[in-house]
């Protein structure tokens, strides 16, 4: 390949250099599968171990230096990805797109999207651009790669030449990343929630275990929904929730540490259904996810608790309590008396939710 890897201002690194571009090279070291521990940005023994494991792996001169060599051959592999302070602009500049081909990938996104309203073709890939490249790959997928190749002009092909098809390949790449961080119903995978009652934090997770104990020797049949809910979680619930129900525009939605969502699609329309969809696939319908909740906390379990007949169930100071109809907790006071007993305090305005303390 004859790409411009001036355009991408890549530091030259060794050992004891630190900041991002370490961390960069860290990161990119940790998804070829040689080991160095965190990714913390410093350029110590083991990343200068990893490193020349990597360097001899690929037939590089091996002096733990990453320098336009190393570069060379990381790029090739993905590492354009893990440029840090990379932009579009940049990106299309090291693959030698020029204003005319900017303009003509702008251009052409415009038809294969179809973009509504179109990009202005004028050279800059900036954060419009990049909002309609994602746009275009959510709306084509698969066929994005093949659509762009034929709808580009004659005039581009033949700049890129023998380049053209490594060219698409990193296009279509950075399209599908930028679909993927793109808010939806696919985020309900990531950051998963719990379901075990060992995941739930002390003392709630030993009250828990007594009253579920309880429950279980008197026959009662239990269906966990959720315990532990890491923060992450709560975040993507919560703001998804707020920007469907219009409480927040999605460019003002506050960042999260470790959670690259991207809430903002090609038009408000677009991301205000995405914001439907995360709803409707956490199952969470009106009801508010709070930021910090018990959940957050390991400190509650939503759960449904049902029995056939006549449920005798101990309490914490071991008498009997006989419950009977209804049948499950999601309306029985009485079960709720019982399992306060144990300090597992229900709240009644949402009938699946336990907590330490009721809240």
């Amino acid at each position: 390949m004859a790409f411009n890897i001036n355009a991408l201002n890549l530091q030259t690194i060794r050992k004891g250099s630190t900041g991002s571009y370490v961390s960069a090279w860290q990161q990119f070291l940790q998804s070829k599968s040689f080991s160095i521990g965190a990714a913390d940005g410093v350029f110590g023994n083991v990343t200068d171990i990893a490193t020349r494991n990597y360097q001899a792996s690929n037939n590089l001169t091996v002096d733990g230096v990453v320098g336009p060599g190393t570069y060379a051959r990381a790029l090739e592999q993905g590492y354009l990805f893990f440029v840090p302070n990379r932009t579009a602009n940049m990106m299309l500049t090291y693959l030698n797109f020029g204003g005319a081909e900017i303009r003509d990938l702008q251009r052409s996104l415009n038809i294969i999207g179809p973009l509504v309203p179109p990009l202005a073709v004028d050279g800059d890939f900036g954060a419009r651009s990049v909002e309609g490249l994602a746009e275009t790959y959510k709306k084509i997928d698969i066929n994005f790669r093949p659509r762009l190749e034929q709808t580009l002009s004659t005039a581009t092909k033949q700049k890129l030449g023998a380049d053209l098809p490594a060219a698409l390949d990193i296009i279509t790449e950075y399209a599908r990343r930028l679909r993927q961080q793109l808010s939806g119903a696919h985020w309900v995978r990531f950051f998963p929630g719990s379901i075990s009652i060992a995941d739930l934090a002390s003392p709630f997770r030993q009250r828990v275990q007594a009253f579920e104990q309880a429950l279980r020797a008197a026959g009662a049949k239990m269906v966990i929904a959720a315990t532990y809910r890491p923060p992450q979680r709560a975040y993507l619930m919560h703001y998804a929730a707020r920007i469907s129900r219009g409480e927040i525009a999605p460019q003002n939605v506050p960042s999260y540490a470790g959670v690259y969502i991207d809430w903002v699609h090609y038009t408000n329309a677009g991301s205000v259904q995405a914001a439907r969809d995360m709803v409707n696939a956490y199952g969470i319908g009106n009801n508010p996810v709070a930021l910090v909740s018990r959940h957050t906390q390991g400190y509650a379990i939503d759960w449904e608790i049902t029995w056939s007949g006549t449920l005798n169930v101990r309490n914490a100071q071991g008498r009997i309590v006989s419950i009977g109809t209804p049948r499950t907790s999601y309306q029985n006071s009485i079960l709720w008396q019982v399992g306060a007993t144990y300090g597992v305090i229900h709240l009644r305005y949402d009938p699946p939710h336990w907590s330490i303390d009721g809240g």
